[in-house]
């Protein structure tokens, strides 16, 4: 019995996770920045997100060292933030990272998290997996994301700044234009 609650319990999270959302890329509001030529809103971005194929090469590095490069990345598109890219495992030097067991959290889209730190620094997440991702974003299996507060990331050779705040991870390239969650303030977005 006390197993059905726990799984109701989590099912109305969800739902309630879900339908909270005032912005969901429909209409962009009046303080978004408008688009310039070869350029994109993040305000144009779905919720629910979408998982978009990459085909620029993606290259992460700590202090010099590589760590992942890839041109088979995705990038997960979602209203408000700029894209997260997840690198195919095989595209990632899996010996500089470790698990961090304790460390998890829950997305209301893609399912349970787990994270890594690199091994010389093993008490800083600098990247998760969806181990067992909602099936709604499946794709995002064996594949990893990185903050870009703590790793040199780039997109086509073109260092990407990372999105505000310490809790996203979201890449800024010079394609995008905000405002951008994870300012004080835009929790809500």
């Amino acid at each position: 019995m006390k197993s059905n609650a726990r799984s109701n319990t989590k099912a109305n999270w969800l739902q309630k996770a879900r339908e909270g959302w005032s912005h969901k890329g429909e209409k962009r509001p009046p303080f978004a920045i408008e688009p310039q030529k070869g350029q994109r809103s993040v305000w144009d971005f779905p919720r629910p997100p979408i998982i978009e194929k990459v085909t620029k090469p993606v290259t992460i590095h700590h202090k010099g060292a590589p760590i992942a490069n890839s041109q088979d990345a995705l990038a997960v598109l979602e209203t408000a933030s700029p894209p997260t890219y997840y690198i195919p495992e095989q595209d990632i030097d899996i010996s500089m990272l470790i698990p961090m067991p304790r460390k998890t959290s829950l997305c209301e889209w893609k399912g349970s998290a787990m994270y890594w730190a690199l091994k010389n620094m093993t008490n800083l997440p600098v990247a998760w997996s969806y181990p067992n991702p909602f099936k709604e974003f499946e794709g995002l299996k064996h594949h990893l994301a990185f903050y870009p507060q703590y790793l040199d990331c780039k997109v086509d050779g073109i260092k990407v700044l990372p999105q505000p705040g310490r809790f996203y991870a979201g890449w800024i390239t010079p394609d995008l234009v905000g405002p951008f969650k994870g300012n004080p303030g835009t929790e809500h977005w």
